[in-house]
């Protein structure tokens, strides 16, 4: 027994190491500073939203004990993600854990640099799920949870499996009372938009809706129990370009139904916008069917 504690232990100890060379970290806040991960070689690092509460003079802590400054790239407050530019040369970003080894039980470590040296807790996958949506409408790729003690500055830090490998970025914001870690096909997602336009694009209708309850025959043929009720169309919106008036219920949106605002938000992610989707609602007692062209939220 004693053998295997023992080269668990040394087993643990060299996957923080070899992770130590893509973590930094991100002074981002008057008082205690958080982590980033270094995303890719040309200086691109992650971090959660939460830690960079101001946008100028951000300071990175590399690896190697230098401290540079750094450009907030975009930021994603509904995934909780930021992403920050430093000088790239010297960064090795981490490498990518194979999903689909990851299951609940997993060894896994949850790693930070709020100072100069990296710092590790341990833990276990204790739940997975399906994607998600957080209370601001971001889409999270797949449900991670973990029973690691997330220790003051470790927001913004990798999550990594035995071998030192990237699973996703850890966050204390976005579940009360549990650790949760944003996985990296959401990170390699919203990177890639925050690095195009600067924010994630969310799509616009026009419209403003209040849930309500079909009627009984319409909660039959649509099999759903309630829809959205558009009780104002803004002018010259996709809303209104498409035909849709004071009165309308919108009950599918994208091939989805709809049965409150967060189904539809959920719907307008950045995906959709530029692109003609189908729209089912409710006029008249009658469903209709009809295509509205999305645009990006002002």
């Amino acid at each position: 027994m004693s053998n295997v504690l023992t080269e668990l232990s040394a087993a643990l100890a060299t996957a923080v190491s070899q992770a130590d060379s893509g973590i930094v970290r991100v002074e981002g806040r008057r008082r205690l500073a958080a982590t980033g991960i270094v995303w890719n070689s040309a200086g691109l690092i992650l971090t959660a939203n939460h830690v960079v509460r101001h946008e100028e003079h951000l300071k990175v802590g590399l690896p190697d004990g230098s401290r540079v400054s750094a450009s907030l790239v975009g930021r994603d407050p509904s995934t909780d993600l930021a992403v920050l530019k430093v000088d790239g040369s010297g960064l090795s970003p981490l490498t990518e854990s194979n999903k689909q080894d990851l299951g609940v039980g997993n060894l896994v470590l949850a790693l930070g640099r709020p100072g100069r040296t990296v710092q590790a807790t341990l833990g276990i996958v204790s739940a997975l799920g399906d994607s998600w949506r957080t209370r601001l409408g971001g889409n999270i790729d797949r449900y991670l949870q973990t029973d690691v003690v997330m220790y003051p500055g470790f927001s913004g830090g990798p999550l990594v499996d035995a071998a030192g490998q990237l699973i996703g970025l850890n966050t204390s914001a976005l579940g009360r009372g549990v650790s949760l870690t944003i996985p990296t096909p959401t990170l390699a997602r919203v990177a890639d938009a925050l690095q195009a336009h600067g924010r994630m694009q969310r799509g616009y209708l026009g419209v403003s809706t209040q849930r309500v309850h079909l009627p009984d025959d319409l909660k039959a043929e649509l099999e759903q129990k309630r829809g959205l009720l558009v009780v104002s169309v803004e002018n010259d919106s996709p809303a209104a370009k498409a035909g849709l008036t004071l009165g309308d219920t919108l009950v599918a949106f994208a091939g989805s139904p709809v049965q409150s605002h967060d189904d539809l938000l959920a719907l307008l992610a950045g995906e959709v916008v530029g692109t003609a989707v189908p729209l089912k609602f409710v006029r008249g007692g009658k469903v209709h069917t009809t295509e509205v062209t999305v645009t990006a939220r002002p």
